[in-house]
């Protein structure tokens, strides 16, 4: 019997399939050069083939009332992409490094103007007060497979703005569950970018997928450029 996409990303599918083969464009002259494999055409429809894939595994996590539905979305593709390179004995820091220039080059395609609107909503003090209430939220584990996370005041002395200690990762569970681990820090290697090219700074020094407690991602506005 076929998997199932959940109603929820069946909605957004096109959009995503969409964001993946271009990603897949961006990709190509990286990916002929760092990894000498020879059917590029080949690999391509591998890995929209392993998307499909991924997209019955993808969790439920509340669809548009969770703020992580959005970075499932954005993000679960590249499992499939690092799946297919490690079947092809694609080192991981290779894969990691064309993962990384892919995704910002996309992330770079916004109007900057629209980058950074984003960048200086998501540091607003109503987002502030939207992620205190979301935090909270999570801890009540509505959804197994979700994030679950604390909302971190600066103390004195700190320069950041706010923080986010993620306790559960559904990525890391995502990863847990299919196979996943060793291409797991790829994923959270891609959350720099995605925060600079909207204007803002993003300290982190441990994550779960790396043995620690929790995630602390640390949050300053970067000066403008």
């Amino acid at each position: 019997m076929a998997e199932i996409i959940h109603p929820f990303y069946e909605k957004h599918r096109g959009a995503m399939e969409a964001a993946m083969r271009h990603r897949l464009d961006l990709a190509e002259t990286m990916l002929r050069e760092r990894t000498h494999l020879s059917d590029l055409d080949a690999i391509r429809q591998q890995v929209m083939d392993e998307f499909e894939i991924v997209l019955t595994q993808m969790p439920y996590v509340g669809g548009a009332a969770s703020r992580m539905s959005d970075f499932f979305m954005r993000l679960i593709g590249f499992m499939a992409i690092s799946r297919v390179l490690r079947r092809h004995g694609v080192s991981l820091p290779v894969i990691g490094e064309i993962e990384r220039e892919t995704y910002k080059a996309q992330l770079l395609t916004e109007p900057a103007a629209e980058r950074l609107a984003a960048g200086r909503q998501f540091m607003s003090s109503e987002n502030q007060a939207l992620l205190r209430e979301q935090a909270a939220r999570s801890l009540q584990n509505e959804y197994p497979e979700d994030f679950v996370y604390d909302f971190v005041e600066p103390g004195p002395g700190d320069s950041f703005e706010f923080g986010i200690d993620y306790k559960a990762c559904g990525f890391c569970k995502f990863a847990a569950r299919h196979g996943d681990k060793e291409i797991l820090p790829n994923i959270c290697g891609l959350d720099f970018d995605a925060y600079a090219t909207r204007g803002i700074h993003l300290e982190r020094t441990q994550t779960l997928a790396g043995g620690a407690s929790h995630c602390n991602f640390r949050f300053s506005r970067l000066p403008p450029d």
